[in-house]
């Protein structure tokens, strides 16, 4: 079972070789927001919602190197607020009310959804774009309905969630070190 596991991995990983292009072109988007004093704000659901917490962690504290921090909101960390858009609005407006309240134009929306089709996903990405904000999605599956609905698109083309949020967590830990390299590059550290 473990080889199997671990086979399944490996082969799931190795499309994001694939898609190198596709990585690049959003890096650049994401590291010229930031360079600009733009932010991202970053949303998803369950492990999604950890992958998106993690990620701003790694841009406002650090990745690998000793730099400043940089502007990133996981939109799935208030309580407060998330318990008071689900109670008086709906479940699926629990992101689009926080990137109404604090987006800018400029900003970054990143939504992560293993299957693609994450209501609340989709209705932060139509905020976002009310905002003039390029949106991303690390998305799996067959991208679902958000494939249509973001900018710019990563689509893990698995079935299995695990191993869709295994590459999720790699991406997110390249684009780190592609931001971190640009910094490098530019002397902003």
């Amino acid at each position: 079972m473990i080889n199997n596991i671990l086979n399944e991995h490996i082969n799931t990983v190795k499309y994001i070789a694939e898609i190198e292009p596709t990585l690049l072109e959003i890096s650049a988007l994401i590291n010229d927001s930031l360079l600009k004093g733009n932010k991202l704000l970053i949303m998803g659901n369950g492990g999604s919602a950890a992958d998106s917490q993690h990620f701003a962690a790694e841009i406002v504290g650090r990745y690998k190197i000793e730099r400043s921090g940089y502007p990133a909101i996981a939109l799935t960390t208030d309580t407060s607020i998330l318990t008071s858009i689900g109670n008086d609005y709906s479940f699926e407006k629990i992101f689009s009310r926080q990137i109404e309240a604090l987006c800018q134009e400029g900003d970054i929306v990143i939504g992560l959804s293993t299957s693609g089709n994450s209501r609340n996903v989709e209705e932060g990405f139509l905020s976002a774009k009310r905002k003039n904000c390029n949106t991303i999605g690390l998305l799996g599956k067959d991208g679902g309905i958000l494939k249509n609905c973001a900018d710019h698109s990563i689509i893990i083309p698995s079935e299995n969630t695990a191993r869709i949020q295994e590459c999720h967590i790699l991406i997110i830990h390249l684009l780190c070190d592609l931001f971190e390299e640009e910094l490098k590059k530019n002397a902003e550290i």
